[in-house]
Formats: structure tokens, C-alpha cells, sequence
């Protein structure tokens, strides 16, 4: 007979690795976006070779993509980051207070954010994606939320 005391002991709780910068930024602009009724995923992949570090989906099916820089040297190795402009309708970069802005493409947006929140500074420019991707990446991107989800539920199925 396995009773509820059993069962808690034999399910070892592990402590979550800390988060680093890049993550926290990310807690925060998930947040953010969840308060225009964004659904935000997490280091998402659209397609083999990118991961984009959210991927957020609003409540008129626009698909956004925010990646978050926590240094000049994490903005600098990202050489890929156009290549994320075929998977989006608005391109974003999320940075904390202390980041140099001025290294960030005009033609993109701007995030400020922390842990705790964030605040749109520059509005990316739309550009709307053709409706066929549109289909396939919503779809994609709900399987991979409810694997997440189910996953959290059951880690061992």
C-alpha cells in the first residue's frame, strides 16, 4: 500500500537552477506582455537551429518575438537574430536599464525590463506574417505550450 507519505518521499523535490540574466529579463517581459493578454512562451524553437528567447502570442493572433540581451557581449555574439524576422510579426529586443540602447538596430523594437515588469520604449514595426506561416507557427507554437504544461504536470509520463 502506497500512502500519501510514501509517495511524497519518494518523489525527491529538486531546487530549480537559479534563473541567469537573459531568463529574468524574459520572467519580466512575459509579465508585461500577459497584461495585454499576450500568451508568452519561452525559448522557443520556430524552426531546427533558432530559439528565440519569447515568443509571445496576442489576443488578435499577431505573433511576436523578443530576444533578451543582458550585455554588450550577448548582443554582440547574436549574429543570427535577423533570420528571427521571418517568424514574427514585430521583432523586439528586451534590456535592462544599464544596457547601451544605442547598440540596437532603429528598425526593431525596444523593451526596458527587469525580473518584475517591463515597459515598451519603441514599438517594433509590423510586418505582417503570410498567413500560411501564421497557420503552421500558431499551431506549432500550442503543441509546445501544452507538452510544456503537461510536462510540468507529469516530468516522468
Amino acid at each position: 500500500m502506497c500512502s500519501r507519505f510514501v509517495h511524497n518521499h519518494l518523489m525527491t523535490e529538486r531546487p530549480d537552477p537559479p534563473l541567469s540574466p537573459g531568463q529574468l529579463l524574459a520572467r519580466g517581459v512575459c509579465r508585461h506582455l500577459a497584461g495585454f493578454d499576450f500568451a508568452c512562451v519561452e525559448e522557443f524553437t520556430p524552426e531546427r537551429g533558432r530559439r528565440v528567447d519569447v515568443i509571445a502570442l496576442g489576443p488578435k493572433g499577431e505573433i511576436w518575438v523578443v530576444e533578451c540581451k543582458s550585455s554588450r557581449a550577448d548582443f554582440t555574439r547574436d549574429a543570427k537574430w535577423q533570420g528571427y524576422l521571418d517568424w514574427c510579426d514585430r521583432y523586439f529586443w528586451a534590456v535592462d536599464a544599464e544596457f547601451p540602447t544605442e547598440l540596437l538596430p532603429d528598425e526593431t523594437g525596444l523593451i526596458l525590463a527587469d525580473a518584475y515588469g517591463a515597459e515598451i520604449i519603441r514599438m517594433a514595426p509590423e510586418t505582417r506574417l503570410v498567413p500560411a506561416r501564421r497557420a503552421a507557427l500558431t499551431r506549432r507554437l500550442a503543441r509546445y505550450a501544452a507538452r510544456r504544461l503537461q510536462a510540468l504536470r507529469d516530468p516522468q509520463p
